[in-house]
């Protein structure tokens, strides 16, 4: 696959300070905000709620491209597949290709991810559904002697050797190593542990020869852990990320895309607006959420289909604030988290 096409897809990708949607949603972890809301996860209800996710109107002024699970990506809307239907409204298919985290031998309270295994082919298989990036997620725990340098470079290894077979595969690799907010560490101890796990992730993308120019990251903003208090200012959450963005990632990386991680929606948008506003990166600086996208449509819809509109609009509503923040505007009046 020619190196033109990872550029056109990378720039698509990042274009006109739109975000990635992340609809990767695991089953079980699908499954329990559904049980939360009292909604069975069946399968026809997993594709109803992704249908008005994809579905939304005006959803592409806001969103270049979206995270899907391997669920969906084999599924279609009123007979037309899913990959297809985001792409003709000009939003790009992903797919997510690891298979979650397992605990790692010997090193309690730590995890690595899984699925190299037939990596390859099934690579091939998504380029044939209608993908054109993927996303690999390795997570990274800190507390009482976590994590270990082991932890760190087993997930590393890893992230390098799928971003290699991505773009063999002629496909755009999203790298997320995400840092938990579990715990009750400090900022100052957060920022230490991101720069020390993207060091290691990007010596281990060298060592895989990927492009860099061929590649998004994905990581989290520089958060205290929730469990602490008081929490950090958004101002310094904010001065924290872009300093050890600064530190560690290269120039060549055209992009990089902040996951929510867990942080309450506007507050995500609050962080990222602040962060944009500090300018001053080689890199462009985008947002790739789930839940803070999708938190308030799925209250919304709640599996009925007579609240489909409201749950729309909710989504466009977090989706465009996410935009107008990414853009370093005032988006304090379009922050409510709630759509009438």
């Amino acid at each position: 696959m020619p190196r033109s096409k990872l550029l056109s897809t990378v720039a698509a990708l990042l274009a006109h300070d739109k975000g990635i949607l992340a609809a990767d949603e695991s089953l079980p972890t699908i499954g329990q905000r559904f049980a939360a809301l009292g909604i069975p996860s069946t399968m026809e209800n997993r594709l109803a709620y992704r249908t008005f996710l994809f579905t939304t109107a005006g959803l592409e002024e806001s969103i270049s491209g979206v995270i899907l699970h391997d669920e969906t990506i084999r599924q279609s809307i009123d007979g037309v597949p899913v990959p297809a239907v985001l792409a003709r409204r000009g939003i790009i298919p992903g797919i997510k290709v690891d298979l979650g985290t397992v605990a790692l031998p010997g090193f309690t309270g730590e995890k690595f991810t899984q699925g190299l295994d037939g990596l390859r082919e099934r690579l091939a298989g998504y380029r044939e559904l209608g993908a054109r990036f993927t996303k690999w997620r390795a997570v990274i725990a800190i507390g009482e002697n976590l994590p270990t340098a082991a932890a760190i470079a087993v997930n590393a290894q890893a992230l390098g050797l799928f971003a290699a077979l991505s773009q063999e595969a002629g496909l755009v690799p999203i790298v997320e190593p995400e840092i938990l907010m579990d715990g009750n560490h400090t900022l100052e101890r957060a920022e230490e542990v991101s720069q020390e796990t993207l060091q290691e992730v990007f010596s281990a993308l060298a060592a895989r020869r990927v492009s860099l120019e061929g590649m998004l990251l994905k990581t989290g903003m520089v958060l205290a852990g929730k469990g602490g208090s008081p929490q950090p200012a958004t101002d310094e959450v904010a001065a924290a990320t872009r300093r050890c963005l600064r530190r560690v990632v290269p120039a060549a990386v055209p992009g990089i895309v902040f996951l929510s991680g867990g942080q309450e929606a506007v507050k995500a948008t609050e962080r990222l607006n602040a962060i944009a506003r500090l300018g001053g990166t080689p890199w462009k600086l985008s947002f790739s959420f789930g839940r803070a996208l999708q938190d308030a449509a799925m209250e919304k819809w709640r599996g009925s289909s007579g609240n489909v509109a409201a749950a729309q609009a909710a989504l466009s509503q977090r989706a465009k604030c996410n935009r107008l923040a990414n853009q370093g505007r005032d988006a304090a009046e379009l922050a409510a988290p709630n759509v009438a």
